[in-house]
């Protein structure tokens, strides 16, 4: 008996140390876990706040690109600046403060006050998030309507006032989805060491804001679509029609044979005496282009606008693109949880770093996919660090 106890004592004295090494190694990698997090926050703090802020600059400080393209452009890098100024170091204290110390609605480890701090980074992120969307939403219809409905669009849409609309329209529609879990308290702090909507399985609107995301992104995409198969439909080489001769009066062909571009040629002032026929009523633009003539008037979309076009709207198409790719996985898991509640933690937080990362991919994704946003700034980048020559006083004699 004796023997028994003494291997016991040594079996048990034996496994003390390990079980000790084993707390040690899980304390050490928590701790590397809890670094490489604040790492990677403060590196997405700093790109969002560096590019959203430089390439709002260079908006504003650039006359060429105070125009109704990229009007939106300049209100998605603000808002993406508030989001990572504001909502990203609220993450940051709570992976500082060990995340899940506090209660599920306190808002974890964030002194006094947390509650109400939990309801405000919550209602910012959502506002925010949905914003993106509706913004993105109204954007992708000026670019249809940019390219299948030019004149209604120079005429209409490129005015600031149209464009603070849709600015408007898209914050409001941001504020009404994100204000009522607000009043109501159902935002609490959830396990990706957030505070977000709160996720039930009865009674739940979760799933609700959640497919009004997910209807929100889809109809821009297939407001996209449409501009694509308009593109592709005109684009295509009809078959020849029967020659049918058209009508020319100094040189302004006009008839059933007319293919239309000597009248656009006529409108856009480079026609020459009497008025067409077929064209009495219209105004001609005068080959100036001053305040009263081609440059106010002009409703012609030539090669140069409509690849200008394009270009703008393979930039926003993209933003969006980026937009699904970093919301998807997050939606997915709001999704689950609504109904199952079981998604892994590694995913889980995964996914709410590809959200947060959303917040800096749209001057990298701008810039990669507009080069005339690129050459802008080489010029702004350029003619800053060009030697100016000093001048010297001379004398003339």
């Amino acid at each position: 008996m004796a023997n028994a106890s003494d291997f016991g004592e040594e079996s048990s004295s034996s496994s003390g140390p390990p079980s000790a090494s084993l707390r040690h190694y899980a304390a050490a990698a928590a701790a590397a876990a809890s670094a490489a997090e604040l790492a990677s926050l403060g590196l997405l703090i700093c790109v969002g706040l560096a590019g959203n802020g430089a390439l709002s600059l260079l908006l504003l400080r650039d006359a060429s690109l105070r125009r109704a393209p990229y009007f939106f452009l300049l209100d998605l890098c603000l808002a993406d600046v508030v989001r990572s100024a504001v909502c990203l170091p609220f993450v940051v204290a709570s992976v500082r403060g060990g995340g899940g110390s506090g209660s599920e609605g306190s808002g974890g480890s964030w002194g006094s006050g947390s509650a109400l701090r939990c309801r405000l980074a919550a209602f910012l992120s959502a506002m925010l998030c949905f914003h993106a969307a509706f913004l993105l939403l109204g954007v992708s219809v000026t670019r249809y309507l940019a390219v299948a409905h030019h004149r209604f669009y120079a005429k209409r849409v490129t005015t600031a006032c149209a464009s603070a609309a849709v600015v408007c329209a898209a914050w409001t529609l941001a504020a009404a989805m994100a204000l009522p879990p607000a009043l109501s308290g159902t935002y609490v702090y959830e396990e990706e060491q957030q505070c977000v909507f709160q996720h039930r399985r009865n009674n739940n609107d979760a799933l609700g804001f959640a497919l009004t995301l997910a209807a929100a992104v889809a109809a821009t995409h297939a407001v996209y679509a449409k501009v694509l198969c308009f593109v592709r439909g005109h684009r295509k080489m009809k078959p020849a029609q029967p020659a049918v001769p058209a009508v020319s009066r100094d040189w302004t062909f006009h008839g059933p044979g007319a293919s239309g571009q000597a009248a656009a040629n006529w409108i856009a002032g480079f026609g020459r005496g009497p008025t067409p026929p077929t064209l009495v009523g219209v105004r001609q633009a005068s080959r100036g282009g001053g305040s009263g003539g081609g440059g106010a008037s002009r409703r012609l979309l030539v090669l140069d606008e409509f690849k200008a076009e394009k270009r703008v709207g393979r930039m926003y198409y993209m933003i969006t693109l980026a937009f699904l790719v970093l919301w998807a996985p997050y939606w997915a898991a709001c999704c689950v949880r609504v109904f199952a509640r079981a998604v892994p933690q590694v995913y889980l937080s995964a996914a709410a770093w590809m959200s947060f990362a959303q917040a800096g991919a749209t001057p990298v994704v701008s810039l990669a996919f507009n080069k005339e946003l690129r050459a802008r700034l080489r010029a702004r980048l350029r003619w800053r660090s060009a030697p100016r020559t000093p001048t010297e006083p001379y004398c003339v004699t």
